[in-house]
């Protein structure tokens, strides 16, 4: 049996966190294609669904390949996340993560995301409104604490293991250290020994060495893949193989109009060719010549263009 999150079972302890702007339709097939446990969605507004926003739901799509997949959402008001909860219960997704941990000013600012770290009683408030509001598993992302002074991660997993969550995923971060600095894994070791929940750990996961250090560290019972998994789909692969496999060059441009024609079919050319640029950045950062290839990359308007310049790599 693999990881079980509810009655949800992974295919293996390796996931694919949520990122704004990077997790999409297109690269979370990729990420599946290479094995990833479990994909997450980018992050979506629970005020937004609420309004019926188009471009929001058009975020929520998926596929079955991808699946499991986990829909992450965020928002401060338990009653209307509970209403939209049941407004998209047959939408199919397989587990709902709330965010309490993105660091973004304008979410902080609105009260969402890492603020609400500060509040206990309402992420209880919030948890326990979700999990009676869905037959789907529950899970909680936060982080170390708000601030240095205010480093409350196991008292916030408690309360929301107390209020129905399935699982929590904790970012060794403070909200003060946005994505700086060193990921503090004593913190998720310390969640971990506090709650019967699965316990994901986030933070300086980039490679199979620190897959398996953070596993063996903390006793976490996954680990949550971010910015390593920009341009490097494989890392899925090598995390189930345990070694290290740079992908070859002919892999690499594989990937790449893999992912492009992924980004035509789900968007049409004009957004796939803009979006497309910063993947192709990540996906040659530190090759010969990359730096020149972003320059032609971000001018190009054709994704023939843009598939051409991958080709003579």
């Amino acid at each position: 049996m693999g990881l079980m999150i509810g009655k949800i079972e992974l295919k293996n302890p390796y996931i694919l966190a949520p990122m704004a702007g990077v997790t999409d339709l297109p690269f979370r097939l990729l990420c599946s294609g290479m094995g990833s446990g479990l994909v997450c969605m980018e992050m979506i507004s629970a005020k937004a669904i609420s309004f019926k926003n188009k471009k929001t739901y058009e975020l929520m799509r998926t596929e079955p390949e991808e699946r499991p997949v986990a829909l992450q959402l965020f928002g401060s008001e338990p009653e209307l996340m509970a209403e939209v909860v049941q407004a998209i219960e047959e939408e199919p997704f397989d587990i709902l993560d709330i965010n309490m941990g993105c660091p973004m000013p304008k979410i902080v600012n609105n009260g969402e995301g890492s603020a609400l770290m500060k509040d206990p009683a309402l992420v209880s408030k919030i948890v326990s409104a979700v999990s009676n509001a869905t037959r789907k598993p529950v899970t909680v992302k936060i982080r170390k604490g708000f601030d240095a002074e205010h480093v409350n991660a196991v008292e916030i997993a408690k309360s929301a293991e107390a209020a129905g969550a399935a699982a929590i995923t904790v970012h060794g971060r403070t909200r003060e250290q946005y994505y700086e600095g060193k990921a503090d894994w004593d913190i998720i070791a310390e969640v971990k020994r506090s709650v019967s929940i699965p316990v994901i750990g986030n933070g300086d996961v980039v490679s199979t060495e620190s897959a398996k250090a953070m596993m063996d560290q903390t006793g976490c019972d996954a680990v949550a893949v971010a910015r390593a998994a920009r341009g490097n789909p494989w890392i899925f692969r090598e995390l189930i193989l345990g070694k290290h496999s740079e992908p070859t060059m002919d892999e690499r441009k594989d990937m790449i109009q893999k992912h492009c024609s992924l980004q035509v079919k789900y968007k049409g050319e004009y957004i796939a060719v803009r979006e497309m640029r910063k993947h192709i950045s990540w996906y040659t950062a530190g090759l010969p010549n990359s730096a020149k290839l972003r320059v032609k990359v971000n001018q190009a308007e054709k994704m023939e263009d843009l598939l051409k310049m991958v080709n003579e790599l």
